[in-house]
């Protein structure tokens, strides 16, 4: 473990070993503050209201780290302290709240958490700790010194036998629960009527079932009054249905008429403007052809030079540029010809008149000379052959030419003519079938008009009004029929409704009366369970508490026969059911423990809270203790009588504590132990040296 700031600890790391570990050094050297800092590590709660008994005076914050082994696993935990800024109160640091598994954190910055986590680890808690594990100075004797209803109390709590003392008595609440439960159920007046109930249930469904069968009758009579009374309402809604149409006929006969007269100007219109539409798509039509043949005539002219009639503008555009590319290389080739004649004439004259070489300068004997104007003549009239050539392809290619160009030229006047006289002759088209289908549709129209009109007519002919007034009377009789019949069917339909509430009522506390009877048959058993289950834990405590004491009182005596000595066999030792150690002279009497000396009480003490320790460990944990804590064990015992040594001895022997951290300025009881560590002070500040 190591200490930063806590009490005279400025900085201290100790290790300890297995085994019996001794903590020595004077008065104030800082023994004690190691437990302290143990204890706040696990736990982090203070002993006192505040933590002013651990941070080093005139520090603002301190810190504790202790790493232990358990079950082959190392685990690390640290704890901060803190002094707040304003005031002297001091609290944890819970961002310095750590938990390590090996290297892995496992829990941090929440106490509880960190206190779950470590009881699952150890079986510890705050409270086994501080009563069993860790024994504070001037604490050993504490458990000899409590009244036996105290000690009694305590142990029980601790054994977990208190939980039979406080299961026995909350059954006891759940126990009074029942019985006034079953107190008022006996006083119910619904079970105690329940004959009553079930007289007054069959009463109310003979009541229901005669009220049932006087409604079927009524409604019955209803239906037919219903019957007759739509009959007559729906032909007095017919006849007044005629009257009323025989005045909307009336008006619709001359607005129909009117409809006719509409009509038939609206279908000379349409007749008219149709006709003038074939007459425009005529015209236009026309003029299309005209202007397709132009373009059919220069789509022969373009087949006559053997190039596609189809070919579109963009075709004819790169023709041209074909055709230009073409003109310039023959006109550039034409023009080297032109070049090379003039040099070869000008080299035949120079050799007219002069008899030496024009290349070279050399003189040429008339033989080669004449050779030579031979071969330049000739040359020259195939240079003249091959610019005939060219200049008759040069003219070629620019009549082609000429003709594309006039073939683009007029495709781009006469496509866009061509495209609106079409997209004008598909408008009028569609304005002319339009005016066709609405000169239909007013030609229907007017053929409906007239049927509707000749319709009307007829039914205004057909209306009676004296039949209209015998239907009036006669719908007023049915509905006075009608409402006597229904208001006697609705008073009857009350009192059914009433005395369904009464047999639902009757239902319902007759079944709530089952029901209670039935509970209170349930509580009855119950509470023989109930009774049962209470007395197994009034008797299951005692005998658990006789089976802890006996196993108490054996450790206690073995341990304490291993402190007293062989030579002194008087200190036989009994425990009594309130867990009190009674002391058994040779001759069978029993005393207190106050009779003991000193010596002996604290000798008995560490027994007893070594043997109360084992025992609540392994109630709790399945386990003995694995580590102890004394803070000066050696109060009252002395060198002379050896107990001293005994107490040392028999810690050093205790092979079933994994480790054992004893704190003491007895040189001779640290004599005894495995590994010593001592503690000096200098200058208010704890030094801690291995000795061995």
């Amino acid at each position: 473990m190591t200490l930063h700031n806590i009490r005279s600890h400025v900085n201290s790391s100790i290790e300890f070993e297995g085994g019996f570990n001794c903590l020595i050094g004077g008065l104030g050297a800082g023994k004690s503050s190691i437990l302290y800092a143990v204890d706040f590590a696990l736990f982090g709660d203070p002993l006192t209201r505040s933590y002013n008994y651990l941070l080093r005076e005139g520090e603002n914050k301190g810190r504790v780290s202790v790493e232990f082994l358990l079950n082959g696993k190392t685990y690390r935990i640290e704890r901060g302290l803190k002094r707040k800024r304003k005031g002297k109160s001091i609290g944890q640091e819970l961002d310095s709240l750590k938990l390590y598994d090996e290297e892995k954190l496992i829990a941090s910055m929440n106490n509880e958490a960190i206190a779950e986590q470590l009881e699952a680890i150890t079986g510890l808690d705050k409270e086994t700790f501080r009563e069993v594990v860790w024994i504070r100075q001037e604490h050993l004797k504490e458990l000899l010194n409590v009244s036996p209803r105290e000690r009694q109390k305590r142990f029980d709590q601790l054994f977990g036998l208190s939980d039979y003392e406080l299961a026995w008595t909350n059954i006891r609440e759940v126990q009074r629960e029942y019985e006034g439960e079953r107190k008022a159920y006996e006083k119910d007046f619904d079970v105690l009527g329940i004959e009553k109930l079930e007289t007054g249930y069959h009463a109310a469904v003979e009541e229901f079932s005669n009220l049932t069968s006087d409604i079927l009758n009524q409604e019955n009579k209803l239906l037919a009054a219903r019957k007759t009374l739509e009959t007559l309402a729906n032909k007095l809604r017919n006849l007044e249905k005629s009257g009323q149409q025989t005045q909307e006929l009336l008006k619709k006969e001359a607005e129909l008429q009117a409809h006719v007269a509409n009509a038939e100007d609206m279908s000379a219109r349409l007749a008219n403007e149709t006709h003038g539409k074939a007459k425009a798509i005529a015209e236009l039509t026309e003029r299309l052809g005209e202007f397709e043949n132009w373009l059919n005539l220069r789509r022969n002219e373009l087949q006559e030079i053997s190039l596609p009639p189809k070919l579109t503008i963009e075709d004819l555009s790169r023709q041209l540029s074909s055709f230009d590319k073409q003109m310039t290389s023959i006109r550039a080739e034409l023009e080297a010809a032109r070049k090379e004649a003039q040099v070869s004439k000008e080299r035949a004259l120079s050799l007219a008149e002069e008899s030496k070489c024009p290349l070279c300068m050399q003189p040429l004997s008339e033989n080669y000379r004449t050779h030579v104007l031979e071969n330049i003549e000739e040359e020259n009239l195939e240079r003249d052959r091959r610019q005939a050539e060219l200049q008759k392809n040069c003219q070629e290619v620019e009549k082609l030419r000429e003709i594309v160009n006039r073939s683009v030229m007029d495709f781009q006047a006469w496509e866009p003519n061509i495209k609106s006289i079409s997209e004008r002759i598909a408008e009028e088209k569609d304005s002319k079938e339009n005016l066709e289908r609405e000169f239909e549709v007013q030609q229907t129209t007017m053929r409906n008009l007239t049927e509707s009109l000749e319709s009307i007519r007829k039914q205004i002919s057909t209306f009676d009004v004296s039949e209209l007034e015998n239907v009036r009377r006669l719908h007023e009789e049915a509905i006075d029929k009608y409402h006597t019949i229904r208001a006697e069917l609705e008073s009857h339909k009350a009192r059914r409704e009433e005395a369904s509430t009464r047999i639902e009522d009757f239902r319902q506390r007759l079944a709530n009366a089952l029901q209670k009877v039935e509970r209170r048959k349930n509580i009855d058993r119950l509470l023989e369970t109930v009774d049962g289950i209470r007395d197994a834990y009034r008797s299951i405590q005692p005998k658990l508490r006789t089976e802890f004491v006996k196993i108490l009182g054996k450790v206690i005596q073995s341990v304490l026969d291993s402190l007293v000595g062989e030579e002194d066999t008087a200190l036989a030792v009994g425990i009594d059911e309130t867990y009190t150690p009674l002391i058994r002279s040779q001759e069978g009497h029993e005393r207190e423990v106050s009779f003991l000396s000193g010596g002996e009480r604290t000798l008995l003490a560490f027994a007893y809270r070594f043997a109360i320790g084992q025992l609540i460990m392994q109630a709790r944990t399945g386990h003995g203790l694995q580590m102890l804590l004394l803070d000066e064990p050696t109060e009252s015992l002395g060198r002379e009588d050896r107990s001293v040594d005994r107490l040392a001895e028999t810690l050093a022997k205790l092979k079933a504590i994994e480790q054992i951290i004893a704190v003491t300025h007895n040189e001779a009881f640290a004599e005894k132990a495995e590994h010593i560590v001592r503690l000096e002070k200098d200058a208010a500040v704890s030094k801690v040296v291995t000795e061995r």
